[in-house]
């Protein structure tokens, strides 16, 4: 077993996705898990995949930390529940919008200090388009953003068990106030998650054979418009102010883009438009790439593989061989042909040579 900073027990409230895989987590370190779900078959499903025991209403239980796995809606009503119940137990949240939460709590609670000192609002920034305890991952959160919001009375014993889950769970721990997170995550999750579906609403009445022509990109920018609408409902709602901040610049340039466009000839367009291309590739540089390094400092290339059993695995083997690293890799399949197409990311300079080697050993590489 690995070593950890949590002691258990850990009572976890919700076994959702997120309630579920901490579990797990947790469990692989030998911390004993307590689960409780309003839902006894959900509670079930993650009792039964490893996430943790069944909660017992019998047992006295003393937790050293309670995670309150909850809808966003029902959030800060569990967190004032777990904070009143078990009155020696740091007690932490893991919602995606956290000054609408830390807000309702003192509306809960009052102004009496004594229980949120105990509290720290929390968000890991990891997740999947499935939803429930059957989709949960012990390793979900490895190397993955937790964001940590600690109020002002937040004391620095919460705190230190709140970093602590985070750390055990392998997770890259952030310190940002409720008011940055939610401005920061309006921005880098909320905001695509609605242009995603926005533009995959675009989709339900276009004819299948124009479909067929869809590549890569379409599903890069749809993907994460399978998300499940009830909680995105609750999580849009709850942060509105500060997507609608970013909304209405979006607006800004589609009206500017849209101007454009009915006159894409007239004098001065094309630099418009060129401008606006140029503006994106400005902000897309900005994402962090591999271990946080810039996005760009790669290079692509991409290797026609036949649609059969153990190429890709051979495909990888080889470039092993030749002694080139992967920095990142996609897959797309050719429209009407048993051929798929692989995407290498590598660093520049070992891309001739990459590219050489692969040609002799009878791949076709794309350039």
């Amino acid at each position: 077993m690995n070593p950890t900073h949590l002691t258990g027990p850990v009572l976890i409230l919700g076994s959702g996705l997120l309630g579920a895989s901490i579990g797990l987590g947790l469990r692989a370190h030998g911390i004993d898990v307590v689960v409780s779900d309003p839902s006894p078959s959900a509670e079930a499903v993650a009792v039964d995949i490893g996430a943790g025991r069944a909660f017992n209403a019998a047992e006295v239980l003393s937790p050293e930390l309670v995670v309150v796995a909850a809808p966003p809606d029902v959030t800060a009503a569990v967190v004032a529940g777990a904070l009143q119940t078990y009155a020696a137990a740091v007690v932490v949240d893991i919602a995606s919008v956290k000054v609408a939460v830390a807000t309702e709590l003192v509306g809960i609670l009052g102004p009496d200090k004594g229980m949120l000192e105990r509290y720290v609002g929390t968000h890991p920034m990891a997740g999947r388009e499935k939803s429930g305890p059957v989709a949960a991952l012990g390793e979900l959160f490895n190397s993955m953003p937790w964001v940590l919001c600690p109020s002002e009375v937040s004391s620095k014993h919460a705190v230190k068990v709140a970093h602590s889950l985070a750390i055990d769970l392998n997770a890259v721990v952030f310190r940002f106030t409720p008011d940055e997170h939610d401005a920061a995550v309006a921005l880098v999750s909320h905001l695509p998650q609605v242009m995603s579906s926005l533009v995959a609403s675009r989709l339900q009445e276009t004819p299948p054979h124009a479909l067929s022509l869809a590549g890569n990109g379409l599903r890069d920018v749809t993907r994460i418009a399978a998300s499940d609408p009830a909680l995105w409902v609750q999580i849009l709602g709850a942060n509105a102010p500060k997507l609608l901040e970013i909304m209405q610049g979006v607006r800004a340039d589609l009206d500017r883009l849209i101007n454009t466009l009915r006159a894409p000839t007239a004098p001065g367009a094309r630099l418009d438009l060129a401008q606006l291309m140029a503006e994106g590739n400005a902000g897309q540089t900005r994402i962090p790439g591999k271990h946080g390094g810039p996005a760009q400092q790669y290079t692509w290339l991409t290797v026609l593989v036949d649609d059969r059993p153990g190429q890709i695995a051979r495909l990888l083997t080889e470039i092993g061989h030749i002694g080139v690293n992967v920095e990142d890799l996609r897959m797309d399949h050719s429209a009407g042909l048993q051929v798929g197409m692989v995407e290498i990311s590598v660093l520049p300079s070992k891309r001739a040579r990459l590219v050489e080697d692969l040609t002799e050993r009878g791949w076709k590489v794309i350039l």
